[in-house]
Formats: C-alpha cells, structure tokens, sequence
C-alpha cells in the first residue's frame, strides 16, 4: 500500500486503512520430472518463475507450498527444494508445507524445504525411498522372431536395456546408485526434520496417514491451508495464489498435432497410465 498522509489516511475506506497479514500461497501438484512432451510434471523449470514471484511479493508474513505429489524425479525434487530454502533464506521469509492427498517421496523432500509441515488426517505422507521400475521384452522379442542388435563402446552403455536378459551386473550397478540418492534423501531428511521419532526405521519407503506422521516427526500439526493460515495470521489474511504459467492441456496437445500427431497423443495416452501408476502405489 502506497503511504498517505495520516490525515488522508483517515479518510480511506477501513478496508485500505488496514494492513492485512499477506501470505503467498503455490500449488505444487503432480508427479515430479518430466512425464510426457505433452503432459509436463513438476520440474525446476516449470516452477521457478511461480517461487520467484511468490517470493518477491511485498509485506509477506510467510509463503505456504501446497504439496500435492506422489512423487518422481530425485533430481528435480532436490532442486525444487534447493530453490524453496535459498529464497526462503535469502527474503528471510517462513515456508509453510501443506499436504493435500499425498507428500511421498520426491514429494516428501519437497514438503522438508519447509519450516513447518501441516498435513491433513488421511493424507499420505513418507515414501522416504528411491524405486526404479521398468518391463522386460527379451522372451516376447524370441517368440515372434525378432533379433535385438546394440553396438556401444562403454560396456555399461546398454545397462538394464529392456529388450535383452537382466544381467546381475547391471541390477548390482542400479543398487548402487539407488544407495547413493537414498542416502542423500535421508540426510536431508534428517536434518530438516531433527525431532524424527527413534526407535522406528522410516526410511524404508514406507508411508503414513497424515495423522501417524505426526506421531512420528515427519509432520509438525494436522489441518488445511485456510483454516491454519487464518488461525496463525488471522481472519483476515490475504492469502495470494501465485498462479501457474502454462498452457491448457488442449492447447498443448493440439500444438503437437498434425505430422506425428497420432504418435504424440499415444505417447499422451501411455504417460497418463504412467502417471496413474504413480498415485496407485499408494493406494490413491
């Protein structure tokens, strides 16, 4: 609000006259990663511009990450936290965490970038793991006749090819890496979360009601956005929905159209499965 004499002041309606607590509020849904060329997921790149803006907004009290995200992509959940807490630190302003039908996984470390997690009783919180799935076509390709030929130089440059037999080597190689991204996953879980409860593995990929992680250090209160905001900030919070810039989905899948089109929209079809599979493994 532009500064007015106190005089002048006086004379605007009382609506203009009070300071209203603001808090930015961003909607993070969906799985994380890149899904489809039509069917975009959570990624650094598509929220950026959404985390800048909630962030630059003046007289903010806090900004509220409405998390909604089975989850996905190791690495652009990391850097999706990574960018929350360095402009959180650098604007010196509180994050709130609000899970809606599920923070797991990907998902879960991007709630952690949070001061504080609120969740609802029946959501779905934990999935502290690291998972890679995928199909073996190798019988199906001897049975019709087919022949899968691949030339590399880089003996691991073909691992885990789905057209060939599992080589033990390559699943120990995967488990390796799995390690690796676990570990980070639990350290920083850990030190965003230092009052876990002790005596129980949670990194096991397991998950949890809203209402057991609480019992358990993964979440700080039960409630909703609205509720919350206006408890902590009062009635009258001006609570700012940064709003998304993207396309329709309409409007992306008729850009894809034309030559290769029916490809496109099979490829649409199949990330959709996918997707779906996502939110299945947690009983969602």
């Amino acid at each position: 609000m532009p500064a007015f004499p106190a005089p002048l002041l006086a004379l605007l309606p009382r609506r203009f006259r009070e300071r209203r607590p603001r808090v930015a509020v961003v909607r993070l849904n969906g799985v994380i990663g890149a899904v489809s060329p039509l069917r975009q997921g959570l990624s650094m790149a598509a929220v950026a511009g959404s985390l800048e803006r909630a962030f630059d907004l003046k007289g903010l009290a806090a900004v509220a990450i409405a998390v909604n995200s089975p989850g996905g992509s190791p690495a652009q959940s990391h850097l999706i936290h990574r960018r929350i807490r360095a402009l959180a630190e650098e604007k010196k302003v509180p994050v709130l965490a609000f899970v809606e039908d599920a923070a797991a996984s990907g998902g879960y470390m991007i709630a952690c970038a949070a001061d504080e997690i609120v969740a609802d009783p029946t959501s779905i919180v934990g999935s502290i793991g690291v998972v890679s799935a995928g199909f073996g076509f190798d019988k199906l390709i001897a049975r019709i006749g087919i022949d899968r030929r691949v030339h590399t130089q880089g003996e691991a440059k073909a691992m885990l090819d789905p057209f060939r037999p599992e080589d033990p080597a390559d699943v120990e190689r995967l488990k390796g890496i799995q390690a690796d991204v676990q570990a980070v996953f639990t350290d920083l879980v850990r030190r965003r979360r230092p009052n876990l409860a002790a005596g129980e593995d949670l990194f096991t990929g397991a998950v949890w009601t809203g209402r057991q992680a609480v019992e358990r250090g993964l979440v700080d209160a039960l409630g909703d956005i609205r509720s919350t905001l206006r408890a902590r900030y009062g009635e009258r919070v001006d609570m700012r929905l940064i709003a998304e810039a993207r396309g329709s989905f309409l409007a992306r899948l008729l850009r894809r159209a034309g030559p290769g089109g029916a490809s496109a929209v099979a490829g649409e079809a199949i990330a959709a499965v996918e997707e779906r599979a996502a939110w299945a493994r947690l009983g969602l």
